[in-house]
């Protein structure tokens, strides 16, 4: 912790971070609440104001710390502010915090015009079909959506059914104290599960790339936010399996949380990652139908 001349007269203390995600090496300067007011690029040296009103504090603890690591290159020129790309103002249309759990699977059952003789016909055939798949989906993700809604009174933000670009979606996001959870539910009734480092096998079938799609999920989901937040969102990866008999995790080296539906009230007490200040400036983002459209 560094302190420095506030513009406001005063001073101010500044915390420095350091970042380091998609082929990026950053310094971020913070204040004490948490909120980013400016960063400094490890390799070319240069520094970006977030906040205009830090602008000499920001441009002096960051060269300090540029000059004082010996890989970084010091600043050639003066600190430039950032413009951080706005969204347009929240419409009842675009606010997505009105989703129940497993809005996109609702909408595709109602338009599906799948009728009951030819669902009854299917199931006696035992033949499968997409609306089965659609309506295990929406059980399962109404079910893990109960469980996150519970988290509401520890300080967490839940989100659900967030549409992305290719017709896919977000079965849940969770923001709070302790980060952002990208949560991927699979809902295999009376089933055993097996969790490897890469892959998952549901009664010994064929690998199933779970684990690596939650994990693209969650760096996409990091990219809208970072982008509009301005500061660095970390958002791990979850998936949640639902009606399963057995689930079995075996992995040594798995960077996706696993749980069962009931388990992921183990996230309630996680804090440290995010202030209150950013929980909400994340929340605001991520409700926004606006921000998703490109991810």
């Amino acid at each position: 912790m560094l302190r420095a001349g506030s513009g406001r007269g005063g001073l101010v203390e500044l915390k420095i971070t350091r970042w380091k995600r998609y082929g990026h090496d950053r310094l971020y300067a913070n204040l004490p609440d948490g909120t980013a007011v400016g960063w400094a690029d490890v390799r070319t040296g240069d520094i970006t104001v977030l906040v205009a009103e830090y602008r000499d504090d920001v441009s002096t603890v960051l060269t300090h710390h540029l000059r004082n690591n010996p890989k970084s290159v010091p600043p050639q020129r003066g600190p430039e502010v950032e413009a951080r790309p706005m969204l347009p103002p929240l419409t009842p249309t675009d606010d997505l915090s009105a989703n129940r759990p497993g809005e996109s699977l609702r909408d595709l059952l109602d338009k599906s015009g799948v009728g009951l003789i030819e669902r009854v016909v299917s199931q006696l055939l035992r033949r499968p079909t997409d609306w089965d798949s659609w309506r295990k989906g929406l059980a399962g993700e109404k079910r893990v959506g109960a469980e996150l809604n519970r988290l509401a009174r520890h300080g967490w933000r839940v989100l659900h059914s967030i549409p992305l670009a290719n017709k896919v979606d977000v079965d849940h996001l969770l923001i709070g104290p302790g980060g952002v959870f990208s949560i991927n539910t699979k809902h295999h009734h009376k089933r055993a599960v097996w969790v490897g480092d890469d892959s998952v096998k549901v009664d010994h079938g064929k690998p199933a790339p779970y684990a690596r799609k939650s994990r693209a999920e969650a760096k996409r989901v990091a990219r809208v936010l970072e982008h509009y937040c301005g500061f660095p969102v970390p958002v791990e990866p979850v998936l949640v399996f639902v009606g399963v008999t057995d689930l079995k995790v075996v992995a040594t080296q798995l960077s996706v949380r696993v749980y069962q539906e009931r388990q992921v009230a183990a996230l309630a007490p996680l804090s440290g990652v995010l202030t209150p200040e950013q929980v909400e400036q994340v929340y605001s983002v991520a409700r926004h139908r606006q921000a998703w459209l490109q991810a």
